[in-house]
């Protein structure tokens, strides 16, 4: 079997059993926990859409290595081609659920390992390609999804990570054994670790002589023993379990912190250990193939924003208004203008020694810049096209009290053929797009924080180029 359905992909996870905690609680049943099951929902989707037909030809592609359809979030990128499918892949989806789908980091990591395991078994005849493959393969064959375990919890920022007092401030290898390696240390922002079957670790930095325990990569399933996901809050939480004033009544996104708690990794899972010169690399790949597939989900995002504001403006009476008009248009061409800076540094992809492709490093920057800002200036126009209810609407609890219902029915009503309930619904949808702490922090800092993105764009340029180029046209000889 090569492809789940949704629905097998719900049963797989209910029979895993991971370690996890949320609001100071142990949870037992994670798959049917409405705070969680709004996420996992969120990646079943991505299995969902693979089935119909309409979006199979996106979603579902041919594994050179199993010879099989496989879902396209388990396919390090073959061609140019794969790597355009993945942005309009993410566009589709964003679309279709309004926030994070959770499965993105993993394809990240594998595509990422498939370039920089190659290069280390070349320079130091380790087997770790070798074992990439077995695992990619196993992955393949279960239609698996996959964590990224990335950022660091990192300790004082002013130390290295052999520096620090606490040497767990960086997860790293604390014991060698003849059948693999025991970890230590956490990993934070994990969205959708609880939504995933294997949680792959990659180092966080560029690192150096005397940070060898930190330079390692592996993979091992969820619920490994000595790894606990703690989830994190975020700012409409709690309404998920209330089963009240929800927004997006069928997605949401959660982020757990994992602790390693002494979790061991057999040696067949270990992808780097000990050579801190290919950290970087590591980094590198990873956070350019995240901040490529970003742009194609958050257009995606943003096409839910322009599309919730234009039914506002409908809403209120209001879809006449010129001035509303040209903002919606500049939510489009920010969606546009991102979508189109991932295509290009897909269509700029090129061939790796592995044989995967990697997308052009410098536009994959620029695209994640671009989201930065513009994400949150999106948002800012939908709040302004709504209207100021989006911070302090009535609850829907409100109109179903029974002494005061239909006064609040009666004073949020808005344009005159349209139902009060459908307006509510929809100031409530704006709401959790934009005040839900989950997906607007991660507008920002998703793929590394808004400088990382800075100092790649800087690093990857060819300044001497440019340099050149202004000097020729001056007439300066030298």
């Amino acid at each position: 079997m090569s492809l789940k359905s949704k629905q097998e992909y719900i049963e797989s996870l209910r029979r895993m059993q991971p370690t996890a905690y949320m609001f100071g609680e142990k949870l037992d049943n994670i798959v049917d926990n409405p705070r969680l099951r709004a996420g996992i929902e969120a990646t079943a989707a991505t299995y969902e859409l693979a089935e119909l037909e309409e979006y199979r030809d996106l979603i579902v592609t041919h594994s050179p290595l199993i010879n099989e359809p496989v879902n396209r979030f388990t396919l390090p990128p073959g061609s140019v081609e794969d790597l355009v499918a993945r942005v309009k892949m993410n566009r589709t989806l964003g679309q279709r659920v309004g926030t994070c789908f959770q499965r993105c980091t993993g394809l990240d990591c594998l595509s990422t390992l498939s370039i920089v395991c190659y290069d280390v078994d070349k320079k130091y005849n380790t087997n770790y390609f070798e074992n990439f493959k077995h695992f990619l393969e196993y992955v393949q064959k279960n239609d698996l999804t996959c964590n990224a375990g990335v950022t660091d919890v990192k300790g004082d920022r002013s130390q290295s990570p052999h520096e620090q007092q606490d040497k767990d401030m960086y997860l790293h290898v604390v014991e060698k054994r003849d059948d693999g390696i025991v970890v230590r240390g956490a990993k934070a922002h994990q969205t959708g670790s609880l939504s995933s079957h294997e949680i792959i670790v990659l180092p966080t930095r560029a690192l150096r002589q005397g940070d060898e325990e930190y330079a390692v990569a592996f993979a091992i399933p969820a619920d490994s023993p000595g790894l606990i996901h703690v989830v994190g809050r975020s700012t409409l939480d709690h309404r998920e379990i209330e089963g009240c004033d929800i927004g997006n009544v069928r997605y949401s996104k959660y982020c757990p912190t994992l602790i390693f708690n002494d979790v061991f990794v057999p040696w067949d899972r270990v992808f780097l250990c000990g050579e801190t010169e290919f950290a970087v690399d590591t980094v590198v790949k990873f956070s350019s193939y995240h901040r490529q597939s970003h742009g194609g989900c958050k257009a995606g995002n943003i096409d839910c924003m322009t599309g919730a504001a234009l039914t506002m403006m409908e809403y209120n009476g209001t879809q006449k208004a010129g001035h509303l008009k040209q903002k919606v248009i500049d939510m489009i061409h920010r969606a546009e203008t991102l979508y189109g800076c991932s295509l290009a540094a897909s269509y700029e992809g090129k061939q790796q020694s592995s044989g995967t492709y990697f997308i052009d490093t410098l536009l994959a920057n620029a695209s994640k810049i671009h989201e930065g800002k513009e994400m949150t200036e999106a948002i800012r126009l939908m709040i302004d096209i709504a209207g100021g209810y989006v911070a302090d609407l009535p609850s829907d609890r409100d109109i179903q009290n029974p002494e005061i219902g239909e006064l609040v029915k009666k004073y949020l009503k808005g344009a005159q053929d349209v139902p009060v309930e459908k307006r509510m619904k929809m100031y409530r949808f704006i709401e959790k797009l934009s005040q839900e702490s989950a997906d607007t922090i991660s507008n920002i800092h998703g793929g590394g924080s808004p400088e990382a993105h800075r100092i790649t764009l800087f690093r990857e340029s060819d300044i001497n180029k440019k340099k050149q180029a202004a000097k020729r046209l001056a007439g300066i000889e030298g």
